[in-house]
């Protein structure tokens, strides 16, 4: 995997814009977006359904072998990534703040990072791709040629994670959800699994001084210069 890798990756906490941000790059560039959050929240929904005991790795990794995972692109590039889970449409499912911290814990443990890692790098043998998530440019494609780490304060998150819920009709609690966050990020870099954390070469981006426009111009810049070097 030491091989120059025609891949975009893009790390960061959780509610840091990743999302938002990885879609407009990858829309800029003619790449396709690869949500790897998607990916853990369906398989977390998945094992939540089926009462799968995640300390049973004999369970958890039958549950696996039977986990048929899809994601649909958006056909706008505001919209979230639609994710399949044997058949069944659980984009709207997956997207809690709850489903997230159930998808933290699935991806620290091995039979599920190793099954959606392989799923990830299989993706991205073609190249062209803007991967986001917590261990994209440190363990999934480490050869990749443009890497970024976005940043901001816990509490920018959680104001802005309030405000996207309520304009989508949600009740939410920021205190709570402030915490959750936190708790979150201790969790992604603490574990020994793959935690979260920047690449050595990834361009560190502080999203909470910038607005989306902001954040995608400078790294737009960056990616740009990138590309002129690869080719």
């Amino acid at each position: 995997m030491s091989e120059i890798q025609r891949v975009v990756t893009i790390d960061g906490p959780s509610g840091v814009g990743k999302s938002t941000i990885s879609r407009r790059m990858a829309a800029g560039i003619g790449f396709t977006y690869l949500d790897t959050g998607a990916m853990y929240r369906g398989v977390a929904w998945y094992l939540e359904q089926n009462g799968v005991d995640l300390d049973d790795e004999v369970a958890l990794t039958r549950a696996l072998e039977e986990i048929n995972l899809q994601l649909v692109p958006a056909s706008d590039q505001d919209q979230d990534v639609g994710v399949l889970v044997n058949g069944e449409d659980v984009s709207g499912l997956i997207r809690t703040p709850e489903m997230g911290m159930l998808a933290s814990q699935a991806s620290a443990l091995a039979p599920v990072r190793q099954k959606l890692t392989e799923m990830q790098r299989l993706i991205g043998q073609a190249g062209g791709i803007v991967a986001e998530g917590r261990d994209t440019g440190t363990v999934v494609y480490p050869g990749a040629f443009c890497k970024f780490y976005l940043e901001a304060a816990p509490e920018v998150r959680a104001r802005r994670r309030v405000l996207q819920l309520r304009e989508q009709g949600g009740a939410v609690d920021e205190q709570e959800l402030l915490a959750m966050i936190i708790r979150r990020d201790q969790d992604d870099q603490k574990r020994t699994l793959a935690p979260l954390k920047r690449a050595p070469d990834a361009v560190l981006i502080e999203t909470g001084a910038l607005d989306i426009d902001g954040v995608c111009e400078a790294m737009f810049k960056i990616l740009h210069q990138r590309l002129t070097e690869l080719s």
